[in-house]
């Protein structure tokens, strides 16, 4: 080390020259000493590193010390914080997916705040089952024998991988071996849970008979996926529910079906047909249907296994289920929920309001947030313009990827703050943080997953762009 590097590091700020920084008593507050004093040694080490490495050849005080305080202020705010979704994309999975309605906020507020009846029954005094909360709901709202939950959809399908075909092949078709995002992939899914995977057909192509071809005296379970956002177009053949279910009955196998998206009822919107409910599922043959909670139910992030009672009482005493049991707040919340769709009030959980919100609708709420908006430039002199455009929403969550959702979103035009990025940034970095989509170098806010109540939150963001507050 020459004598160079050694003075520039004889430089650097003491612990208590910083700990004496004027800004430093509400960082304590917000964080706790240790933790400034934390981030203090992490940034002047950094910097201690760079002047050894050479990557930088001075020492700048108020650089250092502005580093560190930009770094505590990200650190006070919690990390997991509200944002208004103005993309469109209902079903949003970066965004935590679906919105609870107030009824299943209540339940999880009232199991949070004291002690439960998770695993107590209160008719015999002794210990229950996490489970019993939400089986028999399940059971009537989907017409299965037997049903269990699990912490989310790629849990469920694994565990019955692993509970029904450990050591055993599984067939699936070619044109079903899809990847999901977050890398959940269903070949590792079946190497992982022990089973041999057979493939069979082709990409776009599978028939009954190349599942019976397959079929081994190895052979454990006839295993169907949905698609997700990946779809084949044109010359396109799958067998029907009916005929695998057929085959496994005669050949005495089990037949499993990942249908991921949850659909308990048709939707009642033009488009969107084609996407089974589970009851179809079952009342086709198939003896395990696997779901989400989060995606078109609306609910929790939550796994469920419905089906025949042998089969799910099997998986109930498999040694993964302590791994993937529920908490206390997600159950309360989904049975919430399937209370609600029992009394077919469906239609007010939040991801099926958007769904089915009109055209109409949506264009006259645009309309009236856009004169707000144009009142709010107005009255700061900003050089904008703000418009309604008709925009292409869509459902999420790997459901109807190919049906857009006809909508209408506020478009801006902001030449002080630049370009359509820009402006999404600076919405992004707000308070409250707003996702944007963008359209013809125009940001745009999406009304059909902005709830009418957020708009004045979306006021308020405006204003504090302009203000130039956020990067």
């Amino acid at each position: 080390m020459n004598d160079a590097i050694r003075n520039l590091l004889r430089q650097l700020p003491s612990m208590d020259e910083l700990l004496a920084l004027p800004w430093v008593p509400e960082m304590e507050e917000r964080l706790g000493r240790d933790a400034v004093k934390g981030t203090f040694s992490e940034v002047v080490g950094e910097w201690r590193q760079a002047f050894r490495e050479g990557t930088r050849e001075a020492l700048d005080r108020e650089s250092l010390t502005e580093e560190a305080r930009a770094r505590l202020e990200t650190r006070s705010r919690r990390s997991l914080r509200r944002v208004l979704n103005g993309t469109g994309v209902v079903v949003h999975t970066n965004l935590g997916r679906s919105l609870l309605p107030p009824q299943a906020v209540e339940a999880v507020r009232e199991v949070a705040l004291g002690y439960s009846t998770l695993e107590y029954s209160l008719e015999e005094g002794k210990r229950g089952h996490r489970n019993d909360h939400v089986e028999w709901l399940l059971c009537q709202a989907t017409g299965a024998e037997k049903a269990l939950v699990v912490n989310n959809n790629a849990a469920a399908v694994l565990l019955g991988l692993a509970g029904l075909a450990a050591g055993r092949e599984v067939i699936v078709s070619r044109g079903e071996l899809v990847e999901i995002g977050g890398s959940f992939r269903i070949p590792e899914i079946l190497s992982f849970a022990g089973a041999k995977m057979v493939e069979v057909g082709t990409t776009n192509r599978t028939r009954v008979e190349d599942y019976a071809g397959a079929v081994t005296d190895q052979t454990a379970l006839l295993l169907k996926v949905h698609p997700s956002n990946y779809r084949i177009e044109g010359f396109h053949q799958v067998p029907a529910r009916e005929e695998l279910a057929a085959l496994a009955r005669e050949r005495e196998l089990t037949f499993m079906e990942d249908l991921g998206s949850g659909l308990l009822a048709p939707p009642n919107h033009p488009g969107l047909e084609g996407e089974p409910t589970v009851r179809q599922c079952l009342h086709a043959g198939v003896d395990l249907v696997t779901f989400s909670g989060d995606k078109l139910l609306g609910g929790p992030q939550i796994g469920a296994l419905v089906g025949r009672h042998a089969l799910v009482d099997r998986l109930k005493r498999h040694p993964l289920m302590r791994a993937f049991r529920v908490d206390k707040m997600t159950l309360a919340a989904f049975e919430a929920i399937l209370r609600m769709e029992l009394r077919g009030e469906g239609g007010q959980i939040p991801t099926s309001r958007m769904l089915h919100l009109e055209e109409g609708e949506l264009k006259a709420r645009a309309n009236r947030l856009a004169a707000r908006c144009r009142r709010v430039l107005k009255a700061r002199n900003e050089e904008s313009w703000v418009g309604v455009v008709p925009v292409e929403d869509a459902v999420g969550g790997g459901a109807f990827p190919a049906t857009p959702l006809p909508g209408y979103a506020v478009a801006l035009r902001l030449p002080r703050i630049g370009s359509a990025g820009r402006i999404q940034e600076r919405f992004r970095l707000g308070d409250p943080p707003v996702v944007l989509g963008a359209e013809d170098d125009l940001a745009c806010l999406h009304l059909r997953t902005l709830q009418r109540e957020e708009e004045s939150l979306f006021l308020k963001a405006l204003e504090r762009v302009l203000e130039g507050r956020g990067r």
